[in-house]
């Protein structure tokens, strides 16, 4: 009696584990945009912890989640050869590649409390998507 208990929980726990990662494999691929995208070293945000700290003042650090682009971008880099008519070429080739950057990315303010009671405001930009961009 107690094994025919055990079973149908069994049953379902092998139901249950599939049918999750399916779910979460669908999630994960349309969140990131890319559906028939397999490559897992394509341009796309990889999140890290990071600790801030003010350089000079003594102020308590503060962990922050943030974002960073990386990946390969599928385009192929090229240079082409620039004719001049002029005997000093300074820039003899115009070179086109792609580089994988913030596509959009929002505005974030951590504060500080530093000794004697003053805070202080640190600023930086958190990635919300990376794309494939020509490079400057």
């Amino acid at each position: 009696m107690r094994n025919s208990l055990r079973q149908p929980g069994l049953v379902l726990l092998l139901v249950t584990c599939p049918l999750l990662a399916v779910l979460q494999g669908v999630t994960s691929k349309a969140e990131s945009g890319h559906l028939g995208d397999t490559d897992p070293d394509r341009c796309m945000r990889h999140h890290f912890v990071e600790t801030i700290t003010h350089p000079i003042y003594k102020c308590n650090s503060k962990m922050v989640l943030l974002a960073r682009c990386e990946g390969h971008c599928s385009h192929t880099s090229r240079s082409d050869p620039l004719i001049s008519f002029s005997s000093v070429l300074k820039q003899p080739f115009k070179s086109t590649c792609f580089c994988c950057r913030p596509h959009t990315s929002k505005l974030k303010a951590v504060r500080l409390r530093c000794s004697g009671g003053t805070r202080i405001t640190a600023t930086y930009r958190y990635i919300l998507a990376c794309s494939c961009e020509e490079c400057s």
